[in-house]
């Protein structure tokens, strides 16, 4: 009988109608497909018992976080190739789904490739039940999503995973967000101050402004405001650990009496007006339902000519919007609740609040360049990343960054920063004629 790899092999082209794209070794050394490159490893056939209950991507990120598959040579280039596969067909199906929308389901389990492929894979499997997914999944959520409590428990599921591990993988600069490679930057701390600075100018800061920093994570922003322009500012964050961590920074940077950091929601605050607001890749936790309340709230917030700054991740839009799905991985494993909306929307939603946005920059090459800095970091440290975590959770960040810095070259996604001010009633906007006056 031919090994596990050749059959897994020839059960994946014929569901695929295309030869499997990387070359792949199994639990019994077999190996089959293109050689010479990497190679996706299965290392426990219980692997295939997760794509036997949840086809597709959900099921292949169990088994890659429970260690059951992995890879040996480059990641990137298996993700390029399985992700291409696994969007075409993610494609395909809501253009098929749309078109025969009351059937889709049933039509798709009559499919003859599927039947076929669910029966070689509960030979090569073994028995059932599916195994339990990883620890490292979040669980079943209570409640509407974005109310008060349940962003708290999904910011602290992602960012309270200890800041000694954040550390290891952000650098120096602890600044998780885009960075931004202009001139002159050769290291990542550069391009993360760089980015800082980018937000500063564009703001406008000067000395004595009040500055809201909604999201402000490891006080990053904080500090470059007021050190570097003299600024006054608020940061709040969800992370009691951000929280402590933002605060022993400052207090290190001699900065206590410019810099106060909150555990807050955005929604509590209430000290306005402020002279600026920034927002650096918050906003994706917002959700589509809250957004207009999001935008509103900073609106209120700002004094008449203040200036908002909203760095934010957008996906493209799609034929029906309707149609849009959270990422299965993302939601369970990395962002709980978290959303990505088109530019448009974002756009359109920071307006319909009162702004007039003035700039819109898309630095999302930049972002790319980020992340793969970002998992050479974690694969350079990756023993000590293990120790500071968990095995299942390093890889979980490990295949998000990679696979995220893939979506990002690819244009599947992109980052933002939309410029927007509040006019006053005679339509002034305090803005010089040549609006980039930063650049």
């Amino acid at each position: 009988m031919a090994g596990a790899a050749v059959r897994l092999t020839a059960l994946a082209e014929d569901l695929l109608g295309r030869p499997f794209p990387v070359r792949l070794r199994a639990w019994d050394g077999s190996e089959a497909g293109p050689p010479g490159g990497p190679v996706l490893v299965v290392r426990q056939r219980r692997a295939l018992r997760r794509l036997l209950w949840r086809p597709g991507e959900l099921g292949l990120a169990r088994a890659w976080v429970a260690g059951e598959i992995d890879v040996e040579g480059d990641l990137y280039t298996v993700l390029d190739h399985l992700t291409g596969v696994l969007w075409e067909r993610a494609d395909a199906a809501r253009e098929a789904d749309a078109a025969h929308e009351a059937d889709s389901r049933l039509r798709r389990l009559r499919d003859p490739r599927l039947r076929t492929a669910a029966r070689g894979l509960l030979a090569l499997g073994g028995a059932l039940p599916p195994p339990p997914p990883p620890p490292e999944e979040v669980g079943r959520r209570a409640g509407s999503s974005h109310t008060k409590r349940r962003d708290s428990q999904a910011i602290s599921h992602h960012y309270d995973v200890g800041n000694d591990f954040y550390e290891l993988v952000l650098g120096p600069s602890m600044v998780y967000s885009c960075a931004y490679w202009g001139d002159g930057a050769r290291t990542l701390e550069d391009a993360q101050r760089a980015k800082l600075d980018l937000v500063a100018r564009k703001l406008d800061l000067k000395e004595g402004d009040r500055l809201l920093d909604v999201g402000s994570g490891w006080g990053s922003m904080a500090i470059h405001a007021a050190r570097e322009y003299g600024a006054q500012v608020t940061g709040v964050t969800l992370s009691r650990e951000q929280a402590a961590y933002a605060r022993k920074r400052v207090a290190e940077a001699g900065l206590t009496d410019r810099i106060e950091i909150r555990v807050q929601d955005y929604r509590d605050v209430r000290d306005g007006p402020y002279d600026a607001i920034s927002s650096i890749g918050m906003a994706e936790h917002v959700g589509s339902v809250r957004y207009q309340e999001y935008a509103s709230q900073l609106y209120s917030l700002l004094k008449t000519g203040g200036r908002l700054l909203n760095h934010q991740i957008a996906r493209r839009p799609q034929a029906d919007e309707s149609t849009y799905e959270v990422d299965e991985f993302i939601d369970r494993y990395v962002f709980p609740d978290g959303e990505l909306s088109p530019l448009g929307a974002t756009v359109a939603g920071v307006e319909s609040a009162g702004f007039e946005v003035r700039d819109v920059e898309s630095i999302r090459e930049h972002y790319a360049l980020t992340l793969r800095r970002w998992v050479a970091n974690l694969e350079e440290n990756w023993r000590q990343g293990v120790a500071l975590t968990s095995p299942g959770r390093a890889r979980v960040w490990r295949l998000y960054m990679a696979a995220s810095a893939l979506s990002f070259e690819r244009n599947r996604i992109g980052v933002n920063q939309v410029l927007a001010v509040k006019t006053g009633a005679d339509g002034a906007a305090g803005l010089p004629l040549r609006t980039r006056a930063w650049t």
